[in-house]
């Protein structure tokens, strides 16, 4: 790998400005050329982000923070451990990366043209090879690590509706060997082809049950879609379109957001909507383990409708006299039984659970909105909790910061 050299460190870091102001429309153009070139990666990406722009503002980010930090590369560990997991769980190899590195160069003088001279196009070379290096490297290990290698066939032995949005189904592996571990919070990609696309297309669910080798679970909310945003064309199809006995194809388990089980401090779970399956695979596996830490379980949702894993929760919070519940409904049914299905009505709010969620040396895990999950970390981070026990997975090619 060629080092980079003092002049074409200050080049890279130099065009950060530029990626600020031009990364999308860069980013935008790199994946159509690319897609024109390249068809068949079309596989490895979700389509529906790449329609609605989030992918590549996503994208430009992550270029942006890379220029910015050519000189500092620590400063971005996190940010290379979370992609690195993504791009495990899409099979993202080794020979990919000279096929982006040629399109994105290639976008860069599309875009900005005479703009951009060729000493710095050079460098942008040798720090795109960096990178993909150092992806790589990383990559490698999370291949050497997992269960399996690709996309597996499992069966599906259940499928279990959790509420009026989330089903459940429970994988079986299709040869009959063990399902394999994983670590609380992970997730798989799961590949349906969407004929509307005429292209397989991947997308990222968490576990939601505890490992134990039988099978996967992994909760699946219909996106329904509204005037603004289109149907998911995954969950949909696999809502209405993948019984009992079918077969789908599931990579091995991926993610950094997951449960310390080496610890015996307490542990406080925060979810919205579809953000309770992590949970709930945290929550099983420590009620499985037969867990001594204190445990508060906090969620919230509309209603008791859309309120997935909820007579589970209930059942085992009477059971288990070190795990608190607390249910947030924000728009309550006619049917809902305050202190049986939920617990207070309105948004979450952590005043108002201050003594159940303020514990001593506690984890804090949280997944939802990308708005409910800014207040949450906030109103943590007011009351004094260090960022380094607040613990954050977002759904999709969002960001939080």
């Amino acid at each position: 790998m060629t080092a980079l050299t003092a002049d074409q460190i200050a080049r890279v870091k130099a065009t950060a400005p530029v990626f600020a102001e031009y990364g999308p429309t860069i980013t935008k153009h790199f994946y159509q050329r690319m897609f024109n070139a390249h068809p068949e990666l079309k596989n490895l990406f979700n389509q529906t982000h790449q329609q609605s722009g989030s992918q590549p503002e996503t994208l430009a980010r992550a270029v942006y923070a890379y220029a910015a930090n050519i000189d500092n590369l620590g400063a971005l560990g996190g940010a290379v451990t979370h992609i690195a997991h993504k791009h495990a769980s899409l099979n993202i190899r080794p020979e990919h990366y000279p096929i982006v590195g040629r399109h994105l160069l290639g976008a860069v003088v599309d875009v900005l043209g005479d703009a951009v001279d060729q000493p710095t196009l050079d460098a942008w070379a040798v720090a795109y090879e960096q990178l993909a290096q150092i992806m790589i490297g990383v990559e490698s290990k999370l291949y050497e690590a997992a269960p399996w290698s690709g996309f597996r066939p499992f069966k599906v032995v259940r499928k279990q509706v959790e509420s009026d949005e989330i089903t459940s189904f429970y994988l079986a592996p299709a040869d009959g060997a063990p399902a394999g571990g994983f670590e609380p919070g992970q997730y798989v990609s799961v590949t349906r082809f969407v004929d509307k696309l005429g292209v397989d297309q991947p997308r990222q669910y968490s576990l939601s049950d505890a490992p134990h080798g039988r099978w996967l679970r992994i909760s699946v909310k219909r996106e329904a879609g509204s005037a603004d945003v289109q149907p998911g064309h995954v969950s949909n199809l696999m809502h209405d379109g993948v019984e009992q006995g079918a077969i789908v194809h599931v990579s091995a388990p991926m993610g950094e957001f997951t449960l310390d089980r080496s610890k015996n401090t307490p542990v406080v779970l925060i979810s919205g909507g579809v953000g309770i399956t992590p949970m709930a695979s945290m929550l099983a596996t420590l009620l499985a383990g037969r867990s001594e830490r204190q445990i508060t379980f906090a969620h919230a949702c509309r209603n008791g409708r859309v309120h997935a894993f909820g007579e589970w929760l209930r059942r085992s919070a009477a059971e288990h006299p070190n795990l608190r519940r607390a249910v947030f409904y924000e728009s309550v049914s006619a049917d809902d039984q305050p202190g049986q299905d939920y617990d207070f009505e309105g948004r979450m709010d952590l005043a108002r659970i201050e003594a159940d969620v303020m514990l001593p040396d506690a984890d804090y895990y949280i997944c939802g909105p990308v708005a409910f999950m800014r207040a949450q970390r906030e109103a943590l981070a007011a009351r004094g909790v260090d960022a380094s026990r607040i613990h954050t997975e977002i759904f999709g090619s969002g960001t939080l910061d």
